[in-house]
């Protein structure tokens, strides 16, 4: 297959636009609501959070992409994206909730359905192109820590 490089870009813009509407919410309590709560000691500093966000969106946006450059020999296809975009969804909830509605329980809930979806979508995606699937690991991983670090917070506090 043949780089077609707009839709990779556009493929890599995606996930980084819910990133940065997910940062919208983030930012309304980051410097207030957030540093009032307790914390485990394995909470990293905030200025690890953008740059590794930022890095998942583009795997996850080129991971995509290879599943997009596949998308005529596909029989599920619509069905693939839509839970790609239920994932991205979710993600982009799991924001909303914690940071602007400040309702940690209900972030602990929703960030292990939004990792359930996660782990489907790639499966998803590595019955069409293994790289996609394998591409999805490192975000797995760290939805994984978010929801061990959604907890303790909300234990903590």
């Amino acid at each position: 297959m043949r780089l077609n490089p707009i839709a990779l870009i556009i493929n890599i813009a995606i996930p980084l636009a819910f990133g940065v509407a997910g940062a919208f919410f983030t930012s309304s309590s980051v410097t207030t609501w957030y540093v009032t709560l307790a914390k485990p000691s394995f909470n990293p500093p905030n200025q690890i959070f953008a740059p590794v966000w930022t890095a998942l969106y583009i795997l996850i946006g080129i991971s995509a992409y290879r599943v997009w450059q596949k998308r005529d020999t596909i029989n599920r296809f619509p069905r693939t994206i839509a839970i790609y975009f239920i994932q991205l969804m979710l993600n982009l909830m799991w924001s909303f909730i914690f940071f602007y509605s400040n309702q940690i329980g209900v972030a602990v809930f929703e960030i292990v359905f939004l990792l359930f979806i996660a782990i489907v979508n790639a499966i998803l995606f590595y019955r069409i192109d293994k790289i996609a699937g394998l591409l999805f690991i490192p975000y797995i991983l760290w939805i994984i820590f978010a929801t061990v670090l959604t907890y303790n917070i909300f234990i903590l506090n």
